[in-house]
């Protein structure tokens, strides 16, 4: 079994991150996908925490809040966010299609 890391993230994990990263969890342990390597982090740029999925869907929340479904198309970088997970797989099949 490997470890987890979780990436940019200090010692000192701030508050809005540790809630953000109890959502995310939350909303991934009813999603039976594996997380992508190296999946699991902090982006300081945007704020958000995340958990990237290996099917191309990535679990959001911007500083601790509501969790989103992200999907990014590989041919633009284009993102676009979801409420669900189930709009998010849909549409992630239409850009796969």
């Amino acid at each position: 079994m490997e470890n987890l890391t979780i990436y940019n993230i200090s010692e000192n994990i701030a508050y809005c991150e540790a809630i953000g990263l109890s959502q995310v969890f939350k909303a991934y342990s009813s999603i039976n996908e594996d997380i992508l390597e190296g999946g699991i982090g902090f982006n300081p740029n945007s704020g958000y925490v995340y958990i990237a999925l290996e099917n191309g869907i990535s679990i959001c929340s911007l500083f601790g809040g509501q969790v989103e479904y992200l999907v990014t198309s590989f041919e633009d970088g284009v993102e676009t966010f979801f409420d669900n997970y189930e709009e998010a797989e849909k549409f992630l099949e239409t850009l796969n299609a």
